[in-house]
């Protein structure tokens, strides 16, 4: 099949653009709220090295609205994965730290949940260490 340029086609490239758009302010919004930085190993970043998390993963019932947005370098990124947050702090106490301090803007039982996850994450190597 062949694109030729037609009416249609032509008419797509501006609601291509108005996507792009929103979701480069998203991204700019989410940076803003999380201190220039990723939310879980504090890594300072800037608009070419920041990525979009969903802290809830859209595939685990996770919204796309910015209280379920923050920033994260790549690697914190591909660390989550599609992992829910709680079980993703209790496996790494620290990254749930930075979430707390870094993450402003997210829905408040997220934090209330990410402060319980690193609690008894934390809890539980005192256990071990005793």
């Amino acid at each position: 099949m062949r694109l030729t340029a037609s009416a249609g086609a032509s008419s797509l490239r501006p609601q291509i653009a108005a996507h792009v758009a929103a979701k480069q302010a998203m991204r700019r919004a989410a940076l803003r709220d999380c201190g220039q930085r990723c939310v879980y190993c504090a890594l300072r970043l800037d608009h070419r090295s920041a990525t979009l998390d969903h802290v809830v993963p859209l595939t685990r019932g996770g919204a796309h609205d910015p209280g379920n947005l923050v920033t994260a370098c790549g690697p914190c990124n591909r660390l989550k994965g599609g992992m829910l947050p709680y079980d993703f702090f209790e496996r790494h106490p620290w990254a749930g730290s930075n979430f707390v301090r870094y993450a402003r803007s997210v829905h408040r039982a997220l934090k209330r949940g990410a402060r319980r996850a690193v609690s008894l994450a934390f809890a539980r190597d005192d256990r071990m260490a005793a």
